[in-house]
């Protein structure tokens, strides 16, 4: 059925337009918006092929437009964070939903994590897009957000050209993007009373103390790229630090990327590999972006001698037990497995996030050693180029020679690895000094991860 919009009533009366994607009897994801949000548009374009995505696999997704905006009410002088969880009560109310996951995404990502923390029952999995948790620190540091201030008073040309100045300076950090049709969804979505009335409020919002109470289990996806995306990721790693056992993982998305990282999100919240996009669907993400990545490179130690032990046909049954077991553990991390690399031949996986990777080796060593084939691990961080289903790169040859450096359920580590993690990641490294690495020019220096430090992830 096409989905459509209607309306559910807050608790203050308040009318809030939502819409329904996907089967009733789907994992139930209630999504909080963006203030650049309008659902009648992006139904139609937009996040809706995201939201599609995510419904094929099994998820029920509801989005919703903040008060005040997009199709929602817009005579609305109450943006407050507690009227805006009786907003998603009032969904979950009319939706019959005890338990639900939440996506929040960008200034959704504050009334997300309130609603988190206050209601930790009903919150099965939070979903944070370019988060922030203090709503005046992201009003002063992003430029163009103050800027609005000398609309007071102004005529409706002048907001016009603050719109596309705006949108212009926040799809700068995105080749290919067009401000015009950013600008059109910003003039649509609200007025500048009704946007100045908004910030007013968000200045005052500051969900840090909550940040502990959050229990569910959080994925928060960080923007990639310089300028403002800089900005955004430090706010983002902000929040993944201060929510306990949260996810971090770096993405292409920007504050104004249309597109969604669904297959991350929608792994996520159903604990399952879902299916890629072909690139007739999605051409722009048919292939992993090529650039910086951290390798993961795993084998089985004295393979020869336990293929002779067990005989070959016991080895590569117990050898895929654990293929599987890995995969798993590098999914739960936020990593990708290469296809196409099979224990034996050694198991590939690429992260966006040293730390990840870090806990990821760490549970990899303790399936191999339960699953009683041990494993050389090693970890390197460069540039990845990705072709298909397949990495290749210097960087991935120097992880592959440091996973044969390491001894059996040991996890070793590049100096460039140990740089980026060793303030985030919870560990302690043992140096094992500069190591010679065959068809590797310069030598490079290698730690051990200090097992009793080990994170969970």
């Amino acid at each position: 059925m096409e989905p459509h919009v209607q309306y559910v009533r807050s608790g203050d009366g308040t009318n809030i337009a939502y819409s329904v994607i996907g089967e009733r009897d789907g994992v139930p994801m209630i999504f909080a918006p963006n203030i650049w949000c309008h659902l009648e548009m992006q139904l139609t374009r937009d996040f809706r092929g995201a939201w599609q995505r995510m419904a094929d696999e099994g998820i029920m997704i509801a989005p919703y437009d903040m008060r005040g905006m997009g199709m929602s009410e817009r005579d609305v002088k109450d943006f407050s964070l507690d009227s805006q969880m009786a907003d998603i009560d009032a969904l979950a109310t009319r939706l019959s939903l005890d338990r639900f996951a939440l996506y929040g995404n960008v200034f959704g990502s504050l009334v997300s994590i309130a609603y988190a923390a206050h209601h930790p029952e009903r919150v099965s999995h939070l979903v944070l897009s370019i988060p922030f948790a203090n709503g005046g620190d992201f009003y002063r540091t992003v430029p163009t957000l103050q800027g609005l201030e000398t609309l007071r008073g102004m005529a409706d040309p002048h907001w016009e050209l603050y719109t596309f100045t705006h949108a212009s300076m926040l799809v700068g950090m995105q080749p290919g993007e067009d401000p015009k049709r950013l600008a059109d969804l910003m003039r649509k979505c609200t007025t500048p009373d009704t946007l100045r009335r908004y910030f007013v409020e968000v200045q005052t919002q500051d969900v840090r103390p909550l940040l502990t109470e959050v229990r569910s289990p959080t994925l928060i996806l960080s923007p990639s790229g310089g300028g403002l995306g800089v900005v955004q990721s430090r706010f983002a790693q902000e929040v993944a630090i201060g929510i306990p056992g949260a996810r971090l993982t770096t993405t292409g998305t920007g504050f104004a990327a249309p597109a969604l990282p669904d297959e991350l999100a929608a792994e996520f919240v159903l604990g399952r590999t879902v299916r890629r996009p072909l690139a007739a669907d999605h051409p722009e993400r048919a292939e992993g972006p090529s650039g910086t990545a951290v390798i993961m490179f795993a084998d089985i130690a004295d393979s020869t001698a336990l293929t002779e032990r067990l005989g070959d046909t016991a080895f590569r049954a117990k050898a895929r037990d654990l293929d599987a077991a890995l995969r798993a553990i590098i999914r739960e991390h936020v990593g990708t497995a290469v296809e196409g690399k099979l224990l034996g031949d050694g198991v590939l996986a690429v992260f966006t996030s040293a730390r990840q990777a870090i806990a990821a080796a760490l549970r990899c060593a303790k399936a191999g050693e339960a699953g009683g084939l041990p494993l050389h691990l090693g970890l390197h961080a460069g540039d990845v180029i990705r072709e298909e289903n397949n990495v290749y790169g210097g960087a991935v040859n120097i992880a592959a020679r440091i996973s044969g450096l390491s001894a059996p359920g040991e996890v070793l580590v590049s100096e460039t690895v140990r740089s980026l993690a060793r303030t985030s990641a919870g560990v302690t490294f043992e140096d094992r000094g500069e190591q010679s690495l065959k068809g590797i020019a310069e030598p490079v220096r290698v730690w051990v991860v200090a097992v009793e430090g080990a994170i969970s992830g």
